[in-house]
């Protein structure tokens, strides 16, 4: 199905005699790009940290919560966000949260402590506002496709996640303007983003019989998601692989050293952790339409994360295999939590609704979750009881992950 099949400008009192369609290679561009922006300006940040702790006097409690600060606005934001769609049209707010990710990108890089919290602030904002409108537009205009479309934009946001993360070092190395030059430069990115959607943004969709549109209500009222069980097993299931993923990102490599595994070799198994990730993403994508359901999948990648798990308590030695199977594992499953938006509703509207629930409440449980496996380890002085926590968590996701992934829809 092509996205924006029919196109017209409905702020003309009479219609208009030249209907132009936007080509379906354009949408999926701007979708793209829009998702090339997700995660840049956050992953940017830890390689250059040292650096700007030193920089600015930072202490390391102050620059944890620098560090969290964009997960706490998504938690914070993302119900809001689809209230915003509503108002402006998916494709408006798109471009707002764009302008604003350019906007807190810039002051965070200029100098004076206040603007670095203030355009973090604000970046974290924007971000909320992308990560739930992003997959009410492909229930949207990809209504048949949204698993091979998640999946897609889902390993684009890594790849550009690692190659932010990975260029900062020499970024900050090749100018006088250390620190700032990485952590500002991803503005860019955004600006392209916006000009790309530019086309969209001049026209208003009518629907077609196939096709939902923007700014039209459905048929009959939708049900909150907030008032159902299976918004409510989407959301957990949300919560509970996002907890899973920032704790084993924020802390394998101490749990590694711990066990006598050398920094650098973490270093390189964290690389294929968020690599593998990628690999992960492509594989459920290609998955999902081909079944009749999501519960094996479901299922499945907590059962893979738990297994890795296991092997990181069991036989540490052999962390890169661990690494390998976490990374499918966590990659298939956020794209799972993502298709699900789409999926589980009747309507793109519904759709926005579902994800501001769900990554409100998710990513308010995974910035807590770093924290309390830290917690856990320095009350006991060992990472066993830390990785028995995090099993139990993924035994708990598959139960989740077969109801949520169950063939039916919020009414």
């Amino acid at each position: 199905m092509a996205p924006t099949d029919v196109l017209l400008d409905r702020s003309a009192s009479a219609p208009s005699p030249a209907v132009r369609a936007l080509k379906p290679a354009l949408v999926l561009a701007g979708l793209l790009l829009v998702a090339a922006n997700l995660r840049a300006g956050i992953t940017t940040v830890g390689p250059v940290l040292e650096e700007l702790r030193h920089d600015l006097g930072l202490s390391s409690l102050t620059a944890s919560a620098l560090i969290s600060l964009p997960l706490l606005a998504f938690a914070v934001v993302s119900p809001f966000a689809p209230a915003l769609a509503r108002r402006l049209g998916l494709e408006r707010t798109l471009a707002l949260g764009l302008a604003g990710l350019a906007a807190g990108l810039v002051i965070r890089s200029v100098p004076g402590r206040p603007l670095l919290w203030a355009g973090t602030a604000l970046l974290g904002v924007a971000v909320a506002v992308l990560n739930v409108i992003l997959p009410a537009l492909v229930k949207r205009d990809f209504p048949t496709r949204i698993g091979q479309i998640t999946g897609t934009y889902s390993s684009l946001q890594a790849v550009f996640a690692a190659v932010a993360a990975g260029l900062a070092v020499p970024v900050a190395a090749a100018t006088s303007a250390g620190w700032r030059l990485p952590l500002g430069m991803w503005a860019g990115l955004a600006l392209i983003g916006i000009a790309v959607l530019a086309p969209q943004l001049r026209r208003r969709t009518v629907n077609s019989p196939a096709q939902d549109d923007v700014r039209l209500e459905p048929a009959k009222p939708l049900r909150s998601p907030w008032r159902t069980r299976l918004g409510w097993q989407v959301t957990i299931f949300m919560a509970l692989q996002s907890t899973g993923y920032f704790v084993l990102i924020t802390w394998l490599p101490s749990i590694e050293e711990s066990a006598g595994i050398s920094p650098a070799t973490a270093g390189v198994h964290q690389l294929l952790l968020n690599g593998l990730g990628i690999a992960g993403s492509i594989t459920a994508s290609a998955l999902i339409p081909r079944l009749r359901d999501q519960r094996v999948l479901g299922v499945v990648a907590p059962l893979l994360f738990a297994a890795s798990t296991v092997g990181f308590l069991a036989a540490p030695q052999l962390s890169a295999a661990w690494a390998v199977i976490a990374g499918i594992a966590g990659g298939g499953s956020i794209v799972l939590a993502l298709s699900f938006f789409g999926l589980r509703t009747a309507h793109h509207t519904q759709a926005a609704a579902l994800s501001g629930m769900a990554q409100s409440i998710g990513y308010l449980v995974a910035a807590a979750g770093p924290i309390a496996v830290g917690a856990l380890h320095d009350a006991t002085n060992s990472w066993t009881p830390a990785l028995l926590s995090l099993l139990a968590i993924q035994l708990v996701l598959a139960g989740f992950g077969y109801l949520a992934g169950r063939n039916r829809v919020i009414g």
